[in-house]
């Protein structure tokens, strides 16, 4: 099958796609992107992902306006012409081609690409996946030595975890739990009450993250933003992940400890059916 790509206003065959050798995402990782879901060939969240990007590019200062019906466009399209049922659409945003130079152009032209890709799982069954993590010290954006292309570090990591037998790793930074190499993490105490780190500028702001607190709070479930230690991870009731293909994904394992009964609990199995329900069904 022919799949097509975006690629700075025309759709193209993937095996024809093309981006600069001079482009700034390539030599200084100067892009921002976003993965959106799609099931049933439905984008979910589509609105809060594309606002996300809008904040990212201003945050960087690309010159990016998001044009929200143009933008649904071309992510439909993409879908409908790779017949993708489920998977996700990539979409990035790049400060574009120019001389290579520490110092940017204000308002150079950026440079737009996207595709999409079939999940390595279901993501609706992502409650029977079980994930088992081992936790890394921070090393993002202090490995100053290394010109990383910005998920370098995560990438290491995420493979040294899947080389050792496990399936990701959860990053401490000053003794505290932040996220995992791509992923949102979220605790269950003893007490029932549902604990994830704030946004304190140490994680990304997961859309799926936000949903999953809003569902929790309006469902009755008592959630806390705050700081957490490994220990209090190991010893937790409950342990899971979310991002924009995890809904609600059980950690049932870190560094070999059991984390609970060793399967999806019942708090993980609710919230991930309050998301189903609320932006599939």
């Amino acid at each position: 099958m022919i799949n097509y790509a975006f690629v700075d206003g025309n759709f193209v065959r993937e095996t024809e796609a093309r981006v600069s050798v001079f482009d700034r995402s390539v030599l200084f990782s100067d892009a921002v992107y976003e993965v959106t879901c799609v099931i049933n060939g439905k984008m979910l969240d589509f609105k809060r992902h594309m606002e996300r990007l809008g904040r990212s590019c201003s945050v960087l200062g690309i010159a990016y306006s998001i044009d929200y019906a143009a933008l649904s466009s071309i992510h439909q399209k993409l879908i409908e012409d790779n017949d993708l049922s489920d998977g996700m659409v990539y979409f990035q945003v790049t400060r574009g081609a120019a001389a290579r130079s520490f110092i940017y152009t204000e308002g150079n032209p950026p440079f737009v690409l996207g595709f999409t890709q079939k999940c390595a799982h279901n993501p609706l069954s992502t409650l029977e996946r079980n994930l088992c993590l081992v936790s890394v010290s921070e090393g993002r954006w202090k490995k100053r030595d290394i010109k990383t292309t910005q998920l370098l570090y995560a990438s290491l990591m995420k493979t040294e975890a899947v080389r050792s037998g496990a399936d990701d790793a959860v990053i401490i930074h000053d003794g505290y739990i932040t996220e995992t190499t791509a992923a949102n993490i979220f605790i269950v105490t003893r007490d029932n009450a549902i604990v994830t780190c704030p946004l304190n500028g140490q994680i990304l702001p997961g859309i799926t993250r936000q949903r999953i607190i809003e569902l929790a709070v309006a469902n009755g479930f008592a959630v806390e933003q705050r700081l957490f230690t490994l220990q209090e991870l190991y010893t937790a009731q409950e342990c899971f992940v979310t991002s924009a293909v995890n809904f609600a994904t059980p950690v049932t394992s870190v560094d070999g400890q059991t984390i609970g009964n060793g399967e999806a609990g019942v708090t993980t199995a609710a919230l991930h059916a309050f998301y189903v329900k609320a932006l599939i069904e």
